[in-house]
């Protein structure tokens, strides 16, 4: 391994270790080209003795805040030493003016550094604005937040918390976006209210570790202040606005209402596409991850608000969203701001605001007699009390609508007797004389619910008008988890047996989402084309991930894994079975959680499908691990959306399905890891199709 510095600014910090565990990446192969990095863009070169002077600096208060490192309130202080080293990582410098900004934060840092040495964390608890951090269990990296607090707040009363999604920046790194919410206040003010703001890692749309970041920020703030859970709500404007859309129709129960701000909402339409200029089949099902309008019943269960400029291109957004909720007959509310392009009226801002108020004074519905729940895949599988535990066929539109009937109300009866055709209507519909809960489904092969104060020992269940009856028992029945054979429900619990389940679904983007680890070979690779491509794309891999995800990726080499870290950590293996000890291993794993690919020296072939040369092909997979089937394995493949994807937050959505076949012959680059040969999803029980 080698640093290959590309700027005076790289040189001078060299390979000093970074200030909070950082390592250099090795060295790419040298017949392959670069790809160049879009976000954040290379910033300017600062004068050398600056640079040198800053390092020190840093170094120093480095050092001094291992003194610090078991205080649980230290990430507050080794946040903004994060976010120095990585500025100069990156020469992440865009103006004369950021070395002072630098300065700043190190001498911000060396405070918190020396107070929590004395265990004093004043900032917790002072009005105005602040910047706080936290440990990320995806990677392990330091995530900053900010949080602006009001004058008189009364830290010892529960409070509405109002979460803000900012607007693309990809200049707004680490350093710049702790600077902005240390000095400057933002778009709303709540009275009574703390208002989040999430970093989102950077300039992610909200999307993948993006969005866990939104949700573990809230889970921080929640935890050290006294936040009503029934009070949080979603905003954001532009790519924030975007986020909101996403996220909020994504995790609808968590919020108590939802406002985003122009953004966008979905893919083809907002990039223009026309079905000429589609991109690979596997990639169109893919949008379906993150496009809002497959969302769309789950916004039923919040109040959503949604704005735009009256000359904003951006309505766009609110305008599909308009028709998403036609088709189901619903009207989204839409204010819409005269005149104003891409921002806010005031007017129009504090109609949102009065709103949200209206909606934090009413408090979120914590048990819904109605719940609506659509998706397309177990990633997004619960709103409330209702959860999807298996669906018929990922990537098409799944349901479960469900509705608690109260004693006494009037329901359709399925039995209608004996009766001629003039008696039937009448005899059609009868009062209920038990609760009963109504379930209809769509697209979904097992399922969980547990409504509020249910004993199903006593209530009706109907799932898609037919009676399931509960199994015999005298205690409480206050879930029921069913499973469907044909059209028949039934009482079942969901067994261990290979089959997509929730968080074990795919594709291979979704490995990133939970805690991981990369696992680097140190066998002999027999192939040296494929020696050059792993390499190659290992280190693009890891460099990806800390300018663009703002982290280091958690790593080990092969002969170092420990049977904790297989439990513990989704494996992403790199290499082949002649290099990489575990992808051995699993390969090697039998029925019943074996993985379909046979890779030998000479070919590759998933089960069913082609042989591919060993020689000139690699294989990407993701998998339930066979050696842990709760975690997954990952051969060869980071985030499958790449530079060339970074011109607009709506295409950074997976590229890859479940698996692929990569011919190595071909240069990888901004877009794809060479020519993609062959692939596809596997089906809900991690078969190939065919």
């Amino acid at each position: 391994m080698k640093c290959s510095p590309s700027s005076r600014t790289t040189r001078i910090v060299g390979c000093v270790v970074c200030l909070i565990g950082a390592t250099c990446s090795p060295s790419r192969g040298a017949e392959l080209q670069p790809i160049a990095r879009k976000i954040p863009p290379a910033g300017i070169e600062l004068p050398a003795e600056t640079l040198k002077q800053l390092l020190h600096q840093a170094v120093l208060i480095s050092k001094e805040s291992g003194r610090i490192a078991a205080h649980p309130r230290a990430a507050d202080a080794r946040v903004l030493l994060k976010a120095v080293e990585f500025a100069l990582h990156h020469n992440e410098f865009y103006s004369a003016k950021d070395a002072e900004t630098l300065r700043r934060v190190l001498r911000l840092a060396a405070a918190r550094v020396e107070q929590l040495k004395r265990d004093e964390t004043p900032w917790m608890r002072k009005p105005g604005l602040t910047v706080r951090g936290y440990v990320s269990r995806i990677d392990g990296s330091l995530q900053p937040y900010g949080l602006e607090i009001p004058e008189g707040y009364d830290f010892d009363k529960p409070s509405p918390l109002y979460v803000w999604l900012h607007g693309r920046g990809d200049k707004t790194t680490d350093l710049h976006f702790i600077h902005q919410r240390l000095t400057r206040g933002g778009r709303i003010r709540p009275a009574g209210a703390i208002v989040l703001h999430p970093f989102g890692r950077h300039c992610m749309g909200f999307k993948s570790a993006g969005e866990i970041d939104v949700l573990d920020a809230v889970a921080e703030v929640r935890r050290d202040y006294k936040i009503d859970p029934d009070r949080i709500v979603l905003m954001g404007f532009s790519m924030g606005g975007a986020g909101a859309w996403h996220v909020g129709a994504h995790y609808a129960d968590r919020w108590v209402a939802i406002s985003p701000g122009a953004g966008f909402a979905e893919t083809a339409r907002y990039n223009r596409l026309q079905p000429n200029q589609y991109p690979a089949w596997y990639v169109q099902r893919l949008w379906s991850l993150y496009d809002v309008p497959r969302y769309t019943r789950n916004l039923f269960n919040v109040p959503v608000v949604v704005y735009s400029g009256e000359l904003d291109k951006q309505i766009q957004a609110a305008r599909v969203m308009e028709e998403a909720y036609m088709e189901h007959n619903r009207r989204l509310p839409h204010i819409i701001g005269p005149g104003m392009g891409h921002k806010y009226h005031p007017d129009s801002l504090r109609e949102v605001m009065r709103r949200m108020s209206e909606a934090v004074a009413q408090g979120r519905d914590t048990t819904p007699r109605k719940v609506h729940l659509q998706t397309r895949t177990l990633r997004y599988n619960r709103v409330h009390w209702v959860e999807a535990l298996g669906l018929e066929e990922h990537w098409r539109d799944a349901r479960i609508d469900a509705e608690v009937i109260p004693v006494g109300s009037e329901v359709v009866s399925e039995d209608k007797g004996d009766s001629d055709d003039a008696d039937k209507d009448e005899l059609a519909k009868k009062k209920t004389t038990r609760p009963q809960l109504s379930l209809k489904t769509a697209n979904v092969t097992a399922l969980r619910v547990a409504p509020p104060d249910a004993d199903f020992r006593k209530w009706e269940l109907r799932v898609n008008g037919k009676l399931v009856a509960a199994p015999d028992g005298e205690s409480p029945l206050t879930a029921a988890t069913l499973r469907r054979a044909g059209d028949t429900w039934r009482f079942e619990a969901v067994g261990d047996e290979l089959a997509k389940r929730p968080r074990r679904q795919g594709p291979i983007d979704d490995a990133f989402l939970d805690p991981f680890l990369v696992v680097t070979p140190t066998g002999e690779e027999r192939n040296s084309r494929v020696a050059q491509w792993v390499e190659f794309e290992l280190a693009h891999f890891r460099a990806r991930w800390k300018a663009l995800y703002r982290g280091d990726v958690r790593i080990k080499k092969d002969v170092d894994v420990t049977a904790e870290d297989v439990r513990k950590y989704h494996l992403i293996l790199w290499g082949s079975p002649s290099s990489n000890k575990w992808i051995q291993m699993v390969l090697a794993a039998e029925k019943p959680h074996s993985v379909p690919l046979e890779w030998t020296d000479d070919e590759i072939r998933l089960r069913g499908r082609a042989a591919h040369s060993s020689a000139t092909s690699v294989p990407l997979l993701i998998y339930p691990n066979p050696l842990q089937p709760d975690k997954y394995v990952v051969l060869n493949s980071g985030p499958t959306h790449r530079e060339g994807h970074d011109r607009t937050n709506s295409l950074q959505n997976p590229k890859l399905p479940d698996w692929a076949i990569v011919d190595v012959a071909q240069q990888p680059d901004d877009r794809t890891p060479g020519r993609i040969a062959d692939a596809g999803f596997f089906d809900e029980s991690w078969s190939v199709t065919r």
